[in-house]
């Protein structure tokens, strides 16, 4: 029996770094996603317009994407944890900071650029592309856990935080979410990340040096891999996921400010638009999970179409079935479709490229995604006020959805993927 136990192989240390990344993107997630519900208490506490708040809001989104690839840059050279350790202290001290809030200015300064900065160091891109490191027959299943961690936090945070403004005030509750981040993302980085399973003398997927996971992506170079950023964009796979992700962060960000207000405007009750947007948030668990399973089993690129095209068919019964119901059937197939693009998006880039630089890569790639926020967060609100309704940007928004997929669609995942390239033997891997 004693014997038994001491060859008993110990749980592989990557699966404390995914555990420790999905906390990570359950509280940086959560509490972002939970501005929605601040929108109203602060139009009537200081009578600032749909387009003003929006306009932070959407800001926040574009800061949060031009700094990514700075980011990644950093992210790609030094110590990783050490990058989203710092991300994580001013995210948390610039969340509670908001309960200070006492003009647009402030506000727009801490939400739009502190927050929105200190989250590229803390970003899911950037614990994608570490857990990339760490995974590579799992990647896309790791990658979905990940994004679970990310849906997790709204379906929690966003309710939570609902009921603590209907308790208290708005400003406990952005205090709150900043103690969130402080006190229990902060220490599970410290103890349970590190940066590479090379550091701890490890191999990845928790592999031996036996030679009997030869077969595998860790061991295959792709056509087009790069050593450098800048080289991706040679080719035209980037350029496709790329546009499709803006498309992504187009629809994606305007659920994310005006759903709820949307849901309240369709005589939804305040707390009940809150429930369905963590309904939505626990779809997007199941999404993200399923997207990641079926990506490692099936591939990239055909599911990722699917997700989008799914999406694009939510905005529109959106629009055909007004009223509760409608935000109901929305609420179902959106969360089906949100996150599930994050984990074959991170996985396709990460297959496609390699890892040497996949920090900054995914991180142009955000800045995409997040640029598409920026302008439909602005031009919802500012439709909003001019025509008292957001049908104009749902439907635009939905229709754009349907070229992401053919973009998604078109990409010749078996040509450049190193999953699909002959495996390299192994001492051949190590010159």
């Amino acid at each position: 029996m004693r014997a038994t136990e001491k060859t008993k192989k110990p749980i592989y240390f990557g699966w404390y770094v995914v555990v420790a990344s999905g906390f990570v993107a359950f509280v940086t997630t959560g509490a972002r996603s939970s501005f929605g519900i601040f929108i109203i208490p602060l139009e009537d506490e200081f009578g600032w317009s749909r387009f003003m708040l929006s306009l932070a809001v959407g800001t926040g989104f574009l800061v949060n994407g031009v700094t990514q690839p700075f980011i990644g840059r950093l992210f790609d050279r030094f110590n990783s944890r050490n990058v989203i350790l710092i991300g994580l202290v001013v995210a948390g001290l610039a969340t509670a900071s908001l309960s200070l809030t006492f003009n647009f200015l402030f506000l727009f300064f801490v939400f739009g650029i502190v927050l929105s900065t200190a989250m590229s160091g803390a970003s899911i891109s950037n614990t994608m592309a570490l857990l990339s490191r760490w995974f590579h027959r799992k990647r896309s299943t790791v990658l979905g856990l990940n994004v679970a961690g990310a849906s997790l936090g709204g379906l929690t945070l966003v309710p939570f935080g609902m009921f603590l403004l209907q308790a208290t005030s708005w400003r406990v509750t952005w205090a709150a979410l900043g103690l969130v981040i402080l006190l229990l993302a902060l220490p599970m980085v410290y103890f349970f990340i590190r940066d590479d399973p090379a550091e701890m003398g490890l191999q990845p997927d928790g592999d031996t040096d036996d030679g009997s996971h030869d077969d595998t992506p860790a061991l295959r170079r792709g056509p087009i891999e790069v050593d450098e950023w800048a080289q991706s964009f040679r080719s035209w796979p980037i350029w496709q996921i790329s546009g499709a992700y803006t498309v992504c962060g187009i629809t994606t960000g305007m659920i994310a400010a005006h759903f709820v207000p949307y849901a309240i405007g369709q005589g939804v009750s305040a707390t009940m638009a809150a429930v369905i947007f963590g309904v939505m948030m626990a779809l997007n668990v199941v999404g993200g999970l399923g997207a990641g399973l079926l990506g490692d089993r099936f591939g990239r690129k055909n599911l990722l179409a699917a997700v989008y095209a799914l999406r694009g068919v939510a905005f529109l019964l959106l629009l055909v079935m007004p009223g509760e119901q409608g935000v109901w059937v929305f609420a179902v197939l959106a969360g089906f479709s949100w996150i599930a693009s994050v984990p074959l998006t991170s996985s396709l880039i990460a297959d496609v490229y390699g890892v040497r630089a996949l920090g900054t890569i995914s991180g142009i790639s955000f800045l995409c995604h997040q640029v598409g926020s920026f302008v439909s967060i602005l031009a919802a609100g500012l439709l909003f006020d001019i025509t008292g309704s957001y049908t104009l940007p749902f439907a635009v928004g939905g229709v754009l959805l349907f070229p992401a997929a053919l973009s998604a669609f078109s990409i010749k995942e078996r040509k450049f993927s190193a999953r699909y390239q002959t495996a390299v033997p192994a001492a051949a891997a190590g010159d």
